[in-house]
């Protein structure tokens, strides 16, 4: 199979702990230039996180429980060998801020230079999630304030659960 003939495949690596709409708005927005979006849920020993990586899988897949060309699968080690096995050769990223974006072109430099057949394309964050991250969303729902309009609606049941056992 020729490179215009097979499936144009992107991975979009990350903790997603937990999963926001500013994540959901670049997975959606991999979708319009590929085929296939595979979320790669990093599992990092070394990180404490408040989701076990098997929880942060769920509840991707949950939201994209419609949507067949979106895959979830967690990895550990160098990215490029994870993009590399599942049979992409691009790397999806999304900036922020441009406070993101030093840090992002280290990232796809080094990618690159482990690398050179995989390409790291980056989709800017909606504007309405542009400030939203992770650990943000985390520390505001711990201190009691409403979140539900920057995650999915089974994060935000699931963030309040977890929360409220701690």
């Amino acid at each position: 199979m020729g490179y215009k003939e097979q499936m144009k495949i992107a991975v979009y690596p990350g903790s997603f702990d937990p999963i926001t709409q500013g994540h959901v708005s670049i997975i959606n927005g991999g979708l319009v230039a590929f085929d296939k979006v595979i979320v790669g849920v990093l599992s990092n020993p070394k990180k404490t996180a408040l989701f076990s990586a098997e929880e942060r899988m769920d509840m991707i897949r949950e939201v994209f429980i419609d949507e067949d060309r979106v895959e979830v699968d967690a990895f550990e080690g160098l990215l490029v060998n994870f993009v590399r096995h599942k049979g992409s050769r691009v790397i999806l990223r999304g900036l922020r801020a441009v406070a993101d974006f030093e840090y992002e072109l280290q990232m796809a430099n080094m990618n690159r230079k482990l690398s050179e057949d995989i390409e790291t394309i980056f989709i800017m964050a909606n504007d309405a999630y542009f400030y939203v991250a992770s650990g943000l969303v985390k520390e505001v729902a711990k201190l009691g304030g409403d979140i539900s309009s920057l995650v999915p609606n089974v994060v935000h049941q699931r963030l309040l659960a977890k929360l409220s056992t701690r």
